[in-house]
């Protein structure tokens, strides 16, 4: 009977160990995910922030104070980006707006307004590739410096340098890359289904998602191309300010 508990427990052990190790050490190619957890509590991304560090990256600001950085990730425009920042400027929000090289070419002036009115527009890169895919450095450091370009030939002005990948999709030598050209790759630890232009989420069910899962540290991703966030946003803010939240800028952490 000793022996059968003795080989669970060792069994057990080896379980946990894996489980700990999937959530400290980045993989060699892996997607972005969160398991969120109680509701006001910072969910478990599948690499820890500390792991994160060591490459410049994170998912979270891990302070422990109530501050929250809204981001919003665009490949196209879709008629919302103006009155999201409509709302953005009601309040004194800031935020980042992580866009491709297809944004920049065909809403100059949303981009530019972006900027004139203080939000950072980060890098999400030149042609939204799987960036996972990409092993050359080169090709790597293209995606970003091309959009880097059309940045500045677009609005005058360099390109703060935020990153983040397509899809979540990054491999550990992406997160190398990325520091060597001087990055900080920004994932997320609050997201829901927003993308599909097909299926948009109910303004009740958009809520449900995201009120109770925000806390402190959190960086927000939703989606500018999304009905339902333009219909929620103003509701959003203004509750999360009711829980004593304070919005910052990417440049804070």
């Amino acid at each position: 009977m000793k022996n059968k508990k003795q080989i669970r427990r060792i069994a057990l052990g080896f379980v946990l160990m894996i489980a700990i190790s999937t959530l400290t050490a980045p993989a060699s190619a892996e997607g972005w995910g969160v398991a969120y957890r109680q509701p006001g509590q910072a969910p478990a991304g599948n690499v820890s922030n500390d792991a994160l560090k060591a490459y410049d990256a994170l998912y979270m600001d891990d302070s422990g104070e109530k501050k929250i950085y809204l981001t919003f990730d665009a490949g196209y425009e879709n008629g919302y980006t103006s009155p999201i920042l409509d709302i953005l400027k009601k309040h004194d929000v800031p935020a980042t707006f992580f866009l491709v090289g297809h944004y920049i070419k065909t809403a100059p002036d949303l981009v530019k307004r972006m900027v004139d009115e203080g939000h950072i527009v980060g890098n999400h890169t030149y042609s939204h590739p799987n960036m996972s895919k990409i092993s050359d450095h080169a090709a790597f450091q293209g995606e970003l410096e091309n959009l880097e370009k059309l940045y500045r030939e677009t609005t005058g002005e360099n390109m703060l340098r935020f990153y983040r990948p397509p899809e979540g999709e990054y491999s550990l030598k992406n997160l190398e890359y990325a520091k060597k050209t001087g990055y900080k790759t920004v994932f997320w630890s609050l997201a829901y289904v927003d993308w599909d232009q097909n299926k948009q989420p109910s303004r009740e069910d958009a809520l449900k998602k995201l009120v109770p899962r925000i806390h402190p540290g959190a960086i927000i991703l939703l989606h500018s191309t999304s009905k339902t966030n333009a219909e929620i946003l103003d509701e959003l803010i203004i509750q999360w300010k009711g829980q004593g939240y304070t919005f910052e800028a990417l440049t804070a952490i």
